[in-house]
């Protein structure tokens, strides 16, 4: 019934522009304002931020970025000042990335938080 809409997904934060300086200038993604709130435009998809007022963020990943080099865009941003989460029982190196690809065991991940606290990764599968 729904296989042709144009889904998209969604998820709050408690400060809009604090989202936005946050996903155009640390992490580079185009993003679009309108009155009802944010739209990250992404190369597979429009993904929409919206206030909330009473806002918690996410104890989950919402948002995946696969890239190439795990090591140069976590050093890169890094160097923007993300810090990145460290968790237990998830075998992170001395940067905080899981090396999931030497194990055969997954991706090669790490996870840092946008300013609403909610939790985005970038991930290495090749």
């Amino acid at each position: 019934m729904l296989k042709d809409s144009p889904a998209f997904s969604g998820f709050s934060v408690n400060d809009t522009q604090k989202a936005k300086q946050f996903y155009e200038e640390v992490l580079g993604v185009p993003v679009e304002e309108s009155p009802m709130g944010l739209t990250l435009k992404l190369k597979t998809m429009d993904v929409f931020i919206y206030l909330k007022e009473d806002h918690t963020p996410a104890s989950f990943t919402i948002l995946n970025f696969p890239v190439n080099d795990i090591d140069q865009m976590f050093d890169g941003l890094r160097s923007k000042g993300v810090i990145f989460e460290k968790y237990d029982n998830m075998h992170q190196d001395e940067k905080g990335i899981t090396r999931g690809r030497s194990a055969n065991m997954g991706p090669d991940i790490a996870w840092f938080k946008d300013p609403a606290g909610n939790i985005l990764s970038i991930l290495q599968d090749t």
